[in-house]
């Protein structure tokens, strides 16, 4: 009884410092948001002299000009067109290339997913000049395709790795009955594959859509149109143009990552499953 009681206090020990860690490592992630958010109620000379305190003079002028001066419903519907369109291309492709990998063996397969594995490690940095003068020649700047194709590109060996540790750890025998009763690959695909791999396809539609939301690079390069520009690229405007109003450039941080933390309030268990399973399973 007395080993088993030292034990339960060393457990606990330890799971209070780490709880410590956690709280502390979770309020320097928090504040920087809170302390946003607060500054955007605030006229720009009251953030200046206090920014870290509650805001005297309570305002919401800062999202009103944000709204009536640069745009944003503009912008986010940009935004919702380019990463909407990045997750859906790249769940598509993604899960053709797992479902390949998994399923079937082919001469050069293992060079193929060397490929994939090894595209991991470019940065899009990189690869950006060659691609912007594929696009030039291709008269797509400007244009929400200059941005959606090296996005999709970007993402899709990502997404095509965790795809393919997740489908490795499903059983076989539900396809390969299928395949007895007389169903197709296309079949076994649809109706099987993929209503297995709903945490996995969700991992990756969620990661895919914040990472082409936030690709302010790619953004930047390929849509020189201030009409054209989604949220990120909008908020760089904000940034060198209205330096000065500290409040205007709060606020419209605030309204930019609202998409964000949405997803991620409502979406983080999916996550964390996803990315789990795949990781377990792989």
């Amino acid at each position: 009884m007395s080993m088993r009681s030292k034990q339960k206090k060393k457990f606990s020990f330890i799971n209070l410092i780490l709880y410590i860690i956690l709280g502390l490592w979770g309020i320097t992630t928090v504040f920087p948001f809170v302390w946003v958010i607060n500054n955007s109620f605030k006229p720009s000379r009251e953030v200046i002299n206090s920014s870290f305190s509650l805001p005297i003079e309570f305002t919401f002028e800062n999202y009103a000009n944000a709204f009536d001066n640069l745009n944003i419903l503009v912008a986010y519907k940009n935004s919702f067109i380019i990463s909407g369109s990045v997750t859906i291309a790249v769940m598509i492709i993604a899960s053709m290339m797992a479902f390949a990998m998994t399923r079937y063996k082919f001469r050069g397969k293992e060079f193929i997913n060397s490929l994939i594995i090894a595209s991991l490690m470019f940065p899009v940095f990189s690869t950006i000049i060659p691609v912007f003068r594929m696009m030039s020649q291709a008269n797509l700047l400007n244009k929400p395709l200059s941005v959606i194709l090296p996005q999709v590109a970007g993402n899709l060996s990502f997404a095509t790795v965790v795809l393919m540790g997740f489908l490795r750890g499903l059983p076989l025998e539900m396809e390969e009955a299928a395949y007895m009763e007389g169903a197709g690959v296309r079949q076994v695909f649809t109706r099987i594959i993929i209503p297995l791999s709903k945490p996995a396809l969700s991992t990756v539609a969620i990661f895919c859509f914040l990472w082409s939301y936030n690709d302010l690079f790619t953004q930047l390069i390929m849509i020189r149109r201030r009409i054209k520009y989604p949220v990120c690229a909008l908020l760089n405007e904000i940034s060198s143009k209205y330096g000065t109003d500290y409040g205007l450039m709060a606020s419209s941080i605030t309204i930019i990552i609202i998409p964000v933390l949405i997803v991620y309030i409502f979406l983080q268990k999916n996550i964390i499953k996803g990315l789990t399973a795949g990781a377990l399973k792989g």
